[in-house]
């Protein structure tokens, strides 16, 4: 039999400070970003905030080993961290591995409060939060490796702003902080709507000047000074 997850709820004690995730990149010479070692003593956390209109995991993307615990704080508002499993609140279908634990911590109203489980099969795990997830309050978590339905199957919930990570890129970056936007041949999607940005901006300035310089005004300057010399 599996062991049965740890689920521990507690007034905040203790509890790791705010900025779970200072980096979102663990590449080769650069420290792990993911706050904790993944033991039942020093769990990986992931925040549970509510910022604003915006509601979100951070990290929204955690790599795990088998074995490995996960400790969700509820660090701002009042949030759940839910499997998406059939047995749970307003999820229809299974996007956690087949012989996976489902879990939900049910929703907390207490800052500090936090929910433990332990990652036993390998795999992709989708998560949410119940009073959020149509809101973009949704996570994942890849277990040793990707697999499972959650790798055939979208989850059935906007993601709000941000994109779910895909599990290779979290495999390769061990945790991804919130907002979350992949890269394309051209670079970060928030990089590239600012270059285009710039480049529309740059394009009016220069259509606008082209229309001024063929409106004939300076010609009309230019004989008006022509007069008075």
């Amino acid at each position: 039999m599996k062991r049965r997850q740890f689920i521990t709820k507690a007034g905040g004690a203790g509890l790791v400070a705010s900025g779970v995730v200072g980096s979102a990149s663990a590449q080769e010479g650069e420290s792990d970003p993911r706050t904790g070692s993944g033991t039942q003593d020093d769990p990986y956390v992931v925040e549970m905030h509510t910022d604003g209109s915006e509601y979100l995991f951070d990290p929204v993307g955690l790599y795990v080993e088998e074995g490995d615990w996960v400790r969700w704080v509820n660090a701002s508002g009042s949030h759940s961290t839910t499997s998406y499993s059939p047995s749970n609140p307003n999820a229809e279908v299974s996007l956690i591995p087949e012989d996976a634990e489902p879990w939900n911590s049910g929703t907390y109203q207490e800052q500090g409060a936090t929910f433990d489980y332990q990652f036993q099969a390998a795999g992709t795990y989708d998560y949410y939060c119940i009073p959020h997830k149509t809101l973009g309050m949704v996570g994942r978590v890849v277990c040793g490796e990707p697999g499972g339905p959650a790798e055939n199957n979208e989850i059935p919930d906007d993601v709000g702003s941000g994109i779910l990570p895909d599990s290779e890129t979290i495999v390769e970056e061990k945790a991804l902080a919130y907002p979350y936007f992949p890269e394309t041949s051209g670079g970060p999607l928030p990089g590239l709507a600012l270059g285009a940005a710039a480049l529309f901006g740059l394009g009016n300035v220069y259509l606008l000047s082209q229309t001024d310089r063929f409106s004939g005004r300076y010609d009309q300057e230019a004989t008006d000074d022509t007069e008075i010399e």
